[in-house]
C-alpha cells in the first residue's frame, strides 16, 4: 500500500506545482529582431499562434507600438475542461523610432512572423547660424 500512497502525493505535488507555473512573460511570446538596413529600421516579431487579423500595429509620438491579443474561443458545451490555457493571450511590444511619417511605414505577416519597415527621416541639422539684427 506504500507505493499506492506515495504515487498520489506526488500527484498532488505535480498537480500544485503545475497550478504555481509563473505567468508567461509577453516578451517571451514576441521576440523581436530590430537592424537597420537600407535607409529603415526593420522589425521581425515571432507572433506565433496569432492570425493576422488578430495584431495591431500603431505609430504615436514617435513609438510603434506592436500588439498581438487573443480573445477566448466559443466554449463548446459538450466539453468539460479540466485545464484550459489558452482562452487568453495578450503580448505588447514598443520600440522608440523617432519622428516618421506613419504613412510610409510596411508592414507584412506571413508564417506567424511580422515583418515591419520603418523608413528613417533624414535628420535636420542641429546647428543652425542665426543672423543678429
Amino acid at each position: 500500500m506504500l507505493p499506492m500512497r506515495k504515487y498520489y502525493l506526488d500527484s498532488i505535488f505535480d498537480d500544485f506545482m503545475d497550478d504555481m507555473e509563473p505567468v508567461k512573460n509577453p516578451f517571451d511570446v514576441m521576440k523581436c529582431d530590430i537592424y537597420e538596413k537600407d535607409g529603415a529600421y526593420h522589425i521581425e516579431a515571432d507572433v506565433p499562434g496569432f492570425k493576422k487579423e488578430e495584431i495591431s500595429l500603431e505609430c504615436e509620438d514617435g513609438y510603434i507600438t506592436l500588439t498581438a491579443e487573443k480573445n477566448s474561443e466559443n466554449e463548446e458545451s459538450d466539453k468539460k475542461y479540466l485545464k484550459r490555457e489558452r482562452s487568453y493571450a495578450k503580448a505588447t511590444r514598443k520600440f522608440y523610432v523617432g519622428d516618421i511619417d506613419a504613412n510610409d511605414i510596411k508592414a507584412e505577416f506571413k508564417d506567424g512572423v511580422l515583418n515591419v519597415i520603418v523608413p528613417k527621416q533624414e535628420k535636420l541639422p542641429n546647428k543652425k547660424s542665426i543672423d543678429i539684427l
